[in-house]
């Protein structure tokens, strides 16, 4: 049963980064991925926070490779990936404390970590400290929305702790936890 959850999870991962990668060029506002944020917050509360980790680190490096996308695109996602599954798992299944901390680790977290990686490595000097937050806290705002919305719906009809359940992880069942 152990690696069959092994499996499932390996599969529903790189389902999380199929979509990532394909979603997040596509649905984008300039400045702004809210895409990548429901894609963490949804896998954190799947998964749990180090397969969020795992997959905005892989999201990352394959738009950095494939798309030219700067550094950002790593700064700006595995703090919040992280901190989303922390905060849900801390909060014992509260779903807005996973958008919480999607908010505040990307928001907040990677925007001003940003600014030296794309000053130092990238070459940008006409950037302050806090030059990407407002634009990474909007994103998170969008995405974090719409996976509120979206896992709630889940939560409502059962399906979310089916989910969990299949992917061996732990599972919060109470409906009215938001």
């Amino acid at each position: 049963m152990k690696n069959k959850n092994k499996l499932i999870r390996m599969i529903m991962l790189s389902m999380f980064v199929a979509i990532g990668v394909v979603i997040s060029p596509i649905l984008r506002v300039e400045g702004m991925c809210p895409m990548a944020h429901l894609i963490n917050i949804v896998c954190s509360v799947f998964m749990g926070p180090w397969y969020s980790l795992l997959c905005a680190v892989l999201i990352g490096v394959i738009r950095m490779i494939f798309m030219g996308i700067p550094p950002i695109a790593l700064t700006g996602a595995v703090f919040g990936a992280f901190l989303s599954g922390v905060f849900y798992r801390v909060s014992k299944g509260k779903i807005i404390c996973a958008v919480i901390g999607e908010v505040f680790g990307t928001g907040i977290i990677g925007a001003i970590l940003s600014y030296p990686v794309m000053t130092y490595f990238w070459g940008r000097t006409d950037l302050t400290w806090l030059f990407y937050v407002p634009s990474f806290i909007g994103g998170t705002l969008i995405g974090g929305s719409i996976a509120f919305v979206l896992l709630i719906a889940m939560n409502k009809s059962n399906l979310l702790s089916k989910f969990q359940k299949m992917l061996g992880v732990k599972s919060y069942e109470s409906k009215s936890k938001s």
